[in-house]
């Protein structure tokens, strides 16, 4: 099944230099999709080559870092920037969660990048207008009322479906950070979008 991407989506980064390991994955024979390999009647798994994960990701982690960072062509650099680092990186990355290191990296990466410009990411929300992923406005106001920190927690778990292990690895939080920002975020998204759950009794 071939992947489709918006015609407006880079290409994947290209490391300098000598190819790296991960292209052995490319070799005639082998899936790169990370399906089982029979070899000497074992079956063995193949990490996916980093070509595959980032056409596979990269629009996805991009919604949900403009999502959580609130302003999206900082973000689209910031996705830019984490992919090229994990591409340089895959070796290591394959094996593991590297979706969660993308996320991390690019969301650390942007809010560096707002601190040098003297600029506060504690209310900081201009989402893209055309986002096809939130439909309703009230909901970006609802999203705004939160900072960076409890928006990186909501996007994991409600956009990217993460589980609360999963995005506190990815976020490197203890899980009990994780519920807390969660929960936090969640009474005040609540409390902004009543309006949106019209089968509840409204004050």
């Amino acid at each position: 099944m071939s992947t489709s991407l918006p015609a407006d989506t880079p290409a994947p980064p290209v490391w300098p230099g000598p190819p790296p390991d991960w292209a052995d994955d490319d070799r005639p024979g082998l899936p790169t999709d990370g399906g089982p390999v029979p070899l000497d009647g074992e079956v063995h798994v193949v990490a996916p080559s980093f070509e595959a994960f980032y056409l596979g990701h990269r629009v996805e982690l991009g919604r949900a870092l403009a999502l959580a960072i609130g302003d999206p062509d900082l973000a689209a650099e910031a996705t830019d920037e984490a992919f090229t680092r994990a591409c340089a990186r895959w070796s290591s990355l394959r094996g593991g969660n590297p979706a969660g290191w993308v996320y991390r990296v690019g969301l650390n990466w942007s809010l560096s990048v707002l601190r040098q410009r003297r600029r506060s990411p504690h209310r900081l929300y201009q989402p893209a207008d055309q986002d096809p992923s939130i439909s309703d406005p009230s909901v970006h106001a609802a999203l705004a009322e939160l900072d960076p920190k409890h928006r990186s927690v909501v996007v994991c778990r409600h956009l990217l479906g993460w589980s609360v292990a999963d995005t506190a690895a990815a976020l490197r939080l203890r899980e009990g950070t994780v519920k807390s920002r969660l929960s936090r975020a969640n009474r005040v998204l609540a409390a902004r979008l009543r309006h949106l759950r019209p089968d509840e009794e409204q004050p």
